[in-house]
């Protein structure tokens, strides 16, 4: 984490405010549209492969293809969706570079088999190949006094090395292949159960990245450089959440299977230990923000402080938000998912349209913060198959370990 994250102030500040801005565009652009070729999925299989151990072959090889097939789909919109903007040519050209990498995103499915097997020892291993690779690449690009474009074919590479590393992590494991199974059924399942999740990711990169893009309509490069870099700061946080509750939600699952008891218990802890990593990431870098934007990105970068400042108490409510995703996965009420992360989406639109003209790019992360809390936990009270939830979130901060 804290490795990735130096070698990416790194690159901003040898980039400065504005290409590090095009850049972060770039990479905002392609990810709102990458986000479809996830197809919903990888929720979804996890949960299958933990309730039928012996279908693995069948699941990951029909994954496998499916996520492959939406990639292909996914280039051929984002094509199109370029054509519509007003970027140059040489902007375009770094978004589909960057949106090319959703290819290699197939290979997540050997990712699904070690969650299943709560192997996530595996998963980390790969990432950290990936990180020592990409790190040095970018030095030495830095080093060698590279233009912009070569940082872009980095994230290119990137999602190849990983998923290299993922089919190295997976032959290992010596329990064969799955590259020649496909079944329509079980694909037509995994569509069906997964697409209210693909509708859900696609939004949610909307409200996670539309922020950047309007930014750079309103304001300019150099100020999305510089909301960019608060956000680094912020986001390099929210792998931990993703990371405890891929590798607990398998037990939680099983827990359901045992007694409800048990499930909601489990879930309790998780739903508890979310709020407090969160509160305790938030504290000190927004009493020092000012201190960490100046000693990491140097004194061009010295409004990001102001940002962070804010950005940061969104973590709560993703940390709790990406802990809740999985009950409404345990639960079949995906539906409710993209109901949510719509809300959000939408408020996030009209927040960032009223309040960036008034508060710079501040005020996006006003809306930033606010559109989180709507889709993580407060739409939750509208629907009555979700209020128990909504009370669960709420009490989350006061529940102990028993």
């Amino acid at each position: 984490m804290f490795a990735g994250l130096l070698v990416g102030i790194w690159v901003a500040r040898y980039l400065g405010p504005n290409q590090f801005g095009l850049f972060s565009y770039s990479i905002a652009f392609a990810s709102i549209f990458s986000s479809i070729a996830k197809l919903g999925l990888d929720g979804v299989v996890v949960r299958d492969l933990v309730r039928y151990p012996s279908r693995r072959d069948l699941y990951m090889g029909t994954a496998f293809w499916l996520k492959l097939m939406g990639a292909g789909v996914m280039l051929a919109i984002m094509a199109f969706a370029v054509q519509l903007t007003s970027n140059d040519a040489t902007t375009s050209l770094y978004i589909i570079i960057i949106a090319s990498g959703t290819v290699f995103q197939s290979f997540e499915v050997v990712d699904f088999y070690f969650q299943s097997k709560v192997l996530s020892k595996f998963v980390s291993i790969c990432k950290l190949v990936q990180l020592f690779i990409s790190s040095l690449l970018k030095l030495y690009l830095i080093f060698a006094n590279a233009d912009l474009i070569w940082f872009v074919v980095v994230t290119l590479v990137d999602q190849i090395t990983l998923s290299t590393a993922f089919c190295i992590a997976y032959r290992h494991q010596r329990v064969g292949g799955f590259y020649n199974s496909f079944d329509f059924e079980i694909g037509r399942k995994f569509l069906v159960n997964g697409w209210p999740l693909i509708i859900s990711s696609f939004i949610i990169m909307i409200y996670m990245r539309i922020d950047q893009v309007m930014i750079k309509e309103m304001l300019g490069e150099k100020e999305v450089g510089l909301y960019s870099a608060a956000s680094r700061v912020s986001e390099v946080w929210y792998f931990i959440p993703v990371l405890i509750t891929n590798s607990l939600f398998p037990s939680i699952v099983n827990a359901k299977e045992k007694s409800i008891e048990l499930y909601y218990l489990r879930l309790n802890k998780l739903y508890f230990l979310m709020f407090w990593m969160a509160v305790v990431i938030a504290l000190p870098v927004t009493f020092f923000s000012k201190f960490i934007i100046n000693i990491m990105y140097g004194e061009y970068y010295g409004d990001a402080a102001n940002v962070l400042v804010v950005q940061i108490w969104a973590g709560i409510f993703v940390f709790i938000g990406v802990a809740s995703s999985k009950w409404f996965i345990s639960e079949g009420l995906q539906k409710y998912l993209t109901f949510n992360t719509m809300a959000g989406a939408i408020l996030n639109v009209f927040l960032n349209l009223i309040l960036i003209p008034k508060f710079g790019i501040v005020g996006s992360a006003i809306a930033t913060i606010a559109s989180q809390s709507v889709a993580s936990y407060f739409m939750n009270l509208f629907f009555k198959d979700t209020r128990f939830n909504f009370i669960r979130l709420t009490r989350s901060p006061y529940l102990r370990f028993k």
